[in-house]
């Protein structure tokens, strides 16, 4: 396919403190004992999509090297990658600016490097081309947010579907007419009447997550990105831009800055989030207008890909969703992983050595080079390599990465351990986190704690 692929893979960033630092980048944190960043690149690689950029926020010369030097470890002869930084502040609008003299392709796939998801983006590029749109969004089922059993607390309270985004879609659902997302769900939400009018009904969804996939036209993306050069953010500015111009009457010039006034052609929805949660209990209602339908033309089309349910789509982009999705990885969604499972439903490394009386129970996994000691209990857990657990130690709904040293007696449950911590003997951890390097004195208790070196 000539498509260019542009992967944001950040860098330190600030919702995953204390798991990301400078030695360990968001790329390479690790899920199932796999960098993240290497989920998107096998699938693009899987859908031969080979021409790819990876950007990173900030000017750490080292993070970069790092990672590339990781990313030509494994991926040499495989793809044609291009490691390139961006100043911290700039936005995935801006990380697009820069990027501009380098891309050449009619159509760019972005990519967010965060991304675990077995939605094959070649799919999505294949809907772009089929239907000529500017720009085409992978939206899949929103996830169960809230209090899970991996790595959080209280098996007691109630999941519930997130709300982060309302999107209208025509009857065929295969074209966006309205996203809404962030602080714009509790706000007044406003529907043009020429929209309606031309499409004769719109879909209401508030079940679907931007899944931060897209498929542009360069020459479009690339004209708006000069012309608005206020806009910061992809999914905030530039998609909702392109999905309210896309009628004659609000050509690219000049659309959005009328629309923003707040013109008297509009249809408004007041206080859509609650009027959602009231009138929506299935999460899909029709929103009718009182108009007759006319065709009108647009003037370019936005098209949404709409992953089927029984697709795993997730973000890494917070502690409760690192847990959950390494959970995920070993558990339902096994087959991400690319991990071939025992008999007893788990990954144990040949080289693992297990002391007497030992239990690994089901979706778990003991990577290369660990030794657990006698009557140790682990249940839906991860180990990372070459970690040295004493005995009588229970992990539970954890995930512990490399090198981790954790002494006879200590519990842990619901909690992140990251590389080269110590547990001293008889530490007690629930849902709390644990920064590189860190050593917790024997016999202490922490619930709910971030611990960190200064």
């Amino acid at each position: 396919m000539d498509f260019q692929v542009v992967v944001l893979a950040g860098d330190t960033a600030g919702d995953l403190v204390p798991l990301v630092s400078e030695e360990l980048p968001k790329a390479l944190l690790p899920v199932a004992d796999r960098p993240v960043l290497s989920y998107v690149l096998d699938l693009l690689e899987d859908s031969n999509l080979k021409d790819i950029f990876v950007v990173l926020d900030g000017d750490n010369p080292e993070v970069a090297t790092r990672i590339g030097s990781w990313i030509s470890s494994a991926y040499a002869d495989r793809l044609n990658v291009e490691v390139a930084t961006v100043p911290e502040d700039a936005g995935t609008a801006g990380a697009l600016r820069a990027l501009a003299p380098h891309l050449h392709a009619d159509d760019i796939l972005l990519v967010s490097g965060d991304l675990i998801t077995d939605v094959p983006p070649g799919a999505v590029a294949a809907t772009h081309r089929r239907h000529n749109a500017v720009v085409t969004a992978l939206l899949c089922s929103s996830p169960v947010s809230g209090p899970s059993d991996a790595v959080s607390g209280g098996k007691d309270k109630a999941k519930k579907h997130s709300r982060h985004n309302i999107v209208g879609l025509d009857s065929t659902r295969k074209f966006l007419l309205h996203v809404a997302s962030g602080p714009e769900i509790e706000k007044d939400i406003r529907v043009h009447k020429s929209m309606i009018r031309a499409v004769g009904q719109m879909e209401l969804r508030v079940d679907l997550m931007d899944a931060h996939l897209y498929a542009f036209k360069r020459s479009v993306l690339q004209e708006v990105l000069e012309q608005k050069s206020s806009f910061d953010s992809i999914q905030r500015d530039v998609l909702p831009y392109l999905v309210r111009s896309q009628l004659r009457s609000e050509v690219l010039a000049r659309g959005a800055d009328q629309e923003e006034d707040g013109g008297s052609g509009n249809t408004s929805v007041d206080n859509i989030s609650s009027w959602v949660s009231e009138h929506l209990p299935s999460s899909l209602s029709n929103f009718h207008d009182q108009l007759p339908s006319s065709n009108t033309p647009r003037t370019h089309k936005c098209c949404a890909y709409i992953a089927s349910k029984n697709k795993y789509c997730a973000r890494l982009n917070s502690i409760q969703a690192f847990g959950d999705i390494n959970h995920d990885v070993i558990g339902d969604a096994s087959h991400i992983s690319g991990y071939s499972f025992s008999a007893q439903n788990n990954i144990v490394h040949p080289s693992v050595k297990l002391g007497v009386k030992t239990m690994i129970g089901q979706n778990c996994m003991i990577a290369e080079g660990s030794q657990l000691g006698d009557k140790c209990n682990v249940k839906r857990s991860v180990i990372g390599r070459h970690c040295r657990i004493g005995s009588n130690v229970k992990i539970l709904n954890s995930v512990v990465m490399n090198h981790v040293n954790i002494e006879d007696g200590c519990t842990v449950q619901g909690s992140v351990i990251c590389s080269n911590v110590q547990l001293q003997e008889g530490c007690v951890l629930r849902d709390c986190q644990v920064g590189a390097g860190y050593v917790v004195i024997a016999g202490s208790e922490h619930r709910g704690e971030s611990l960190a070196r200064k």
